[in-house]
């Protein structure tokens, strides 16, 4: 048997837009933002936190949006893909996974590059990985080598392995 529960309403703040989604408590903020609000950039990859393809940010920062719940970010502001563009411009890193080649098929994509963004901001705010040589010394954007890039996008899989690409395309923009 079994059991409906009753629709909640959510108000969120979704790519600078304030919306009111009415979800059952058990729906996904990644099935809600592909559902609800048509913004299917953002992919159900694996449905179980383990590929980062649904890779959005709640302000500011990068989560499994498979592995939370949309009732949960009431009050939130959520960025995906969709609100990395400006004015029709690609963000720097859109720009530069379509220069460097950073995808094939184009399923990780997304989430790659929304991993990325909230990676380059957690560098600028001088957080070590966990392939920081010294944790005492304070990270700088200028620290991310070839190993702290890979490190720190580790949980977003690529099926097509286009990794080394990935990685120049985010180098390029952390070198400025």
């Amino acid at each position: 048997m079994s059991e409906t529960l009753e629709s909640v309403a959510v108000k969120i703040e979704v790519n600078g837009d304030p919306r009111t989604i009415t979800v059952e408590p058990r729906t996904t903020l990644l099935d809600a933002l592909r559902e609800q609000l048509a913004l299917t950039g953002t992919k159900k990859g694996c449905d179980r936190g383990e590929c980062g393809a649904c890779t959005v940010h709640v302000d500011g920062r990068r989560i499994l949006s498979c592995m939370t719940l949309a009732a949960m970010q009431a009050g939130k502001r959520i960025t995906t893909i969709e609100g990395l563009e400006r004015d029709g411009k690609l963000h720097p890193l859109q720009a530069a996974f379509i220069e460097h080649d950073g995808f094939q098929c184009g399923f990780c994509t997304s989430g790659q590059i929304m991993s990325a963004v909230a990676m380059l901001a957690e560098a600028k705010a001088g957080w070590p990985s966990a392939a920081t040589a010294d944790v005492r010394r304070p990270f700088t954007v200028a620290d991310l080598t070839g190993p702290e890039i890979r490190e720190r996008m580790s949980g977003n899989l690529c099926r097509c392995a286009c990794y080394p690409n990935i990685v120049d395309g985010i180098a390029e923009v952390a070198s400025g």
